[in-house]
């Protein structure tokens, strides 16, 4: 497994394999936590990234819910923003411009209602160089399937993937929901349908209730669930979907420390996406860089490769 003790490695290797894509290191952010990327451009140094995962991106510009829209908890946060974003249009006209030279792989998150929306979003970004690669949010209620979410039943997921496999040439990553019986029958349906990259989890369902008006906190009643309160979850999830699909996955739930990269590296997953802990730093991600390489340098690791799925081997 990975050695002890200090070592007089110099410049342990930070960079991953993840499906298509070779990333200068394991650390992006993820979807709905650090904008467009440009925004955050004098707050963090985009250039020390592994990915940037954009805010999801539909066909027209969403306003999104009313607020309350989001909601500190116990360990985490509960959010209701109802995707909102500024269409897939404005953002490779004005946003993938400023984005498309820098050195971390720009991954455009993609949503709709119908599998025709994908499809169409993936048309568009096709032709983009900048555009490393796309994902998939799966948690959107399929309107033509009485709104259950296209991430629940693997029929349905299946066929989203490879009709937005068939629409483009990017790598895709679908973005599994945790909130399903099994998310490795999940991971497999997109497997069959052409998916190159698994990227788990997204949010968990949960409500909080202010108890001086005695009504819920957020406005739609029911949010999505992340931070650190997920982690054992998420982890546990990434662990099983690692051993029984067969496609790369970036983990994603409550990382805001070194350790919990490592744990998530030890699990199986290639890279990680850094989320709510953006809110309250938005240079974690770069520091969680810095970390991880120290780490490595002082435990005698030589590579991120050499870590991933560690924790599933015998002995």
């Amino acid at each position: 497994m990975v050695s002890a003790g200090a070592s007089s490695l110099a410049s342990p290797d930070l960079s991953t394999r993840v499906g298509p894509l070779r990333l200068q290191n394991p650390i992006l952010t993820a979807s709905g936590t650090f904008g467009y990327g440009l925004e955050f451009a004098e707050r963090a140094d985009l250039h020390r990234l592994g990915g940037l995962v954009t805010k999801g991106l539909s066909l027209e510009p969403l306003a999104g819910n009313p607020p309350v829209r989001i909601a500190e908890t116990r360990g985490g946060m509960l959010n209701s923003i109802g995707l909102q974003n500024i269409g897939v249009d404005r953002f490779l006209s004005d946003v993938l411009p400023g984005l498309k030279d820098l050195p971390p792989k720009v991954i455009v998150n993609l949503f709709g209602y119908a599998q025709d929306e994908y499809v169409r979003l993936a048309e568009r970004v096709d032709p983009y160089e900048g555009v490393a690669a796309v994902e998939l949010n799966v948690s959107c209620p399929n309107v033509s399937k009485g709104g259950i979410e296209f991430g629940h039943d693997p029929d349905v997921l299946s066929g989203l993937v490879r009709r937005v496999r068939s629409a483009t040439g990017k790598p895709i990553v679908v973005k599994l929901s945790p909130n399903v019986t099994s998310p490795q029958a999940l991971g497999r349906a997109a497997q069959e349908g052409g998916a190159d990259i698994l990227s788990a989890v997204n949010t968990f369902v949960g409500m909080a209730i202010d108890t001086a008006t005695k009504r819920p906190v957020l406005s739609t009643i029911r949010g999505g669930l992340s931070g650190p309160a997920i982690k054992p979850l998420a982890l546990r999830i990434v662990f099983d979907v690692a051993r029984e699909v067969d496609l790369p996955v970036i983990g994603i739930g409550g990382i805001e420390t070194v350790d919990d990269v490592m744990e998530f590296l030890l699990a199986g997953a290639s890279a990680v996406q850094v989320g709510t802990a953006l809110f309250r730093d938005p240079r974690t991600a770069e520091r969680l860089v810095d970390g991880l390489r120290a780490r490595l340098r002082a435990e005698g690791v030589p590579s991120v490769d050499s870590l991933i799925g560690a924790a599933a081997r015998p002995g």
